[in-house]
């Protein structure tokens, strides 16, 4: 923090946060602090601090079933770690359990493989279902552009009825002028 910096914010300088330890303190980080009796509002309000303050997300969040996934994901690649670091140590050890270690370590593997494609898989069924991927192919493009022509359609059709209601018609055609009435030709 420059020198200019600390002029325009004195509050932020070690001066005033040791002036602010030295006041009453509350039993909780969140209750703010009571003040004097000659303190106004504003003096008090300042006193306030927040445990914590919420930041806008940068990203939104995973999909609900995607996280699941991931989480199940994880927690099978960390028990795959933990046999197969187990199954070195039995190795090195010269133990009888590093046959089994070492079997149920690749079979984990396989389990770990497909739980990381499970998620995958899981994220592109989201995506398609859900949210428009930026290609031609997009599932969820056609199904909105098919939505969107049929309430058009519905509309129009309604806008007709409206019409022909307005007019005091029954909703028939018109017969064609016949020759009589048509006049000279």
């Amino acid at each position: 923090m420059g020198t200019a910096e600390r002029r325009e914010a004195p509050e932020k300088s070690g001066a005033g946060r040791s002036a602010a330890r030295r006041g009453l303190r509350a039993p909780d980080r969140d209750i703010p602090v009571r003040g004097r009796a000659g303190e106004s509002g504003g003096e008090r309000q300042q006193n306030y601090r927040p445990l914590w303050i919420e930041e806008p997300a940068k990203r939104h969040p995973m999909p609900d079933p995607v996280r699941t996934a991931a989480v199940r994901a994880l927690l099978i690649i960390a028990v795959t770690l933990i046999q197969a670091m187990v199954a070195f140590l039995c190795t090195m050890a010269d133990s009888w359990l590093a046959f089994p270690m070492v079997i149920s370590s690749v079979a984990s593997t396989v389990v770990a493989t497909w739980a990381v494609v499970d998620v995958w898989v899981t994220r592109q069924v989201w995506n398609q279902r859900y949210g428009v991927v930026s290609e031609p192919s997009s599932t969820a493009r056609a199904l909105r552009r098919e939505r969107r022509a049929r309430r058009r359609e519905e509309r129009a059709a309604l806008r007709e009825q409206e019409r022909i209601r307005r007019r005091g018609g029954t909703g028939q055609a018109v017969p064609p002028l016949s020759a009589e009435r048509a006049g000279p030709a």
